[in-house]
């Protein structure tokens, strides 16, 4: 009975020994078993609005426009720029919220440099701009415009950054649509101005000699802007591109919000000064400002 007893004991600490080992490992697995975590899917980023590049023709949904078919400037659009310092290119014009030099009708806008003394400058004119009003960033800029000629007559339909007040230029960046030489009716300019890492100015543009006088009829000037990627156009014909490339590691602001001006200079670097062949009063009658993008 004794030695009975001694193997029923020994086998009863076998057996619990056995199952404390087990209870052990079975431990050791589930504490080295890292708990399983669920990660959240990450929010895509929704693309900006016509951020992809098409074709000129496919921007045919108008969203913002003027036709110019009141009796007067709409200002809810359009505010003037004033003053006569030379605006940095040694101009000569005094630029005036008057109606001797921008005026609406028969449904156009017409910009007029008139010779006219006002103050120091000998000249005065019109520099009207959407800076607080409208900005555009993706999409198509057409501007349908008769522009005038003449040494020293300096008309422009361009752009500049609408982050101008905390990023002076050319940090915000200047689109040039149409620029002329008044003395050569012929050649279109458009440039392109933004910053290098020091903050001075860089440029890169074209110079597009076409057959005709452009001061002679209206033609369609446009600007289609897309992500990383600037395309100008003469009546839907392309004739200029520029994008992220032509900056060699510059700053590229031309993504950001844009708004438009309008205007007629006079005299300055760009072309020089009025001679005795230039004819004042010159006008830019502007047809209508509209903006399309795509679906």
């Amino acid at each position: 009975m004794k030695t009975q007893s001694i193997g029923v004991f020994r086998n009863y600490r076998l057996g619990a020994g056995l199952l404390l080992i087990l209870s052990l490992m079975s431990c050791t697995e589930k504490a080295s078993t890292p708990p399983t975590r669920t990660t959240p899917p990450s929010t895509p980023v929704a693309p900006v609005v016509n951020e992809e590049a098409r074709n000129y023709a496919d921007y045919n949904t108008l969203v913002w426009s003027d036709e110019f078919n009141g009796s007067a400037l709409d200002q809810s659009k359009w505010g003037y720029d004033l003053g006569g310092n030379g605006w940095g290119n040694n101009e000569l014009q005094n630029y005036t919220n008057s109606i001797d030099n921008s005026f609406v009708n028969g449904g156009n806008l017409t910009i007029q440099a008139r010779k006219q003394q006002s103050g120091s400058n000998a000249y005065t004119s019109a520099r009207l701009l959407t800076k607080g009003k409208q900005n555009f960033q993706f999409g198509r800029i057409d501007v349908r415009a008769k522009i005038p000629k003449g040494k020293g007559v300096w008309p422009a339909i361009w752009m500049l950054g609408a982050d101008i007040d905390q990023n002076n230029w050319p940090k915000c960046g200047e689109i040039d649509i149409m620029e002329l030489r008044g003395s050569q009716p012929k050649e279109l300019l458009a440039t392109m101005h933004f910053a290098d890492a020091n903050g001075a100015r860089r440029l890169k543009g074209t110079t597009n000699t076409v057959a005709v006088d452009l001061s002679e009829d209206y033609h369609i000037y446009s600007v289609v802007r897309s992500k990383d990627q600037i395309r100008m156009f003469l009546d839907g014909q392309l004739y200029f591109t520029f994008g992220t490339a032509d900056t060699a590691g510059a700053s590229y602001p031309f993504n950001n919000p844009f708004f438009l001006i309008l205007n007629v200079a006079v005299g300055g670097d760009f072309d020089g000064n009025p001679d005795a062949s230039t004819v004042f009063p010159q006008q830019m009658v502007v047809d209508y400002a509209r903006y399309y993008q795509y679906k």
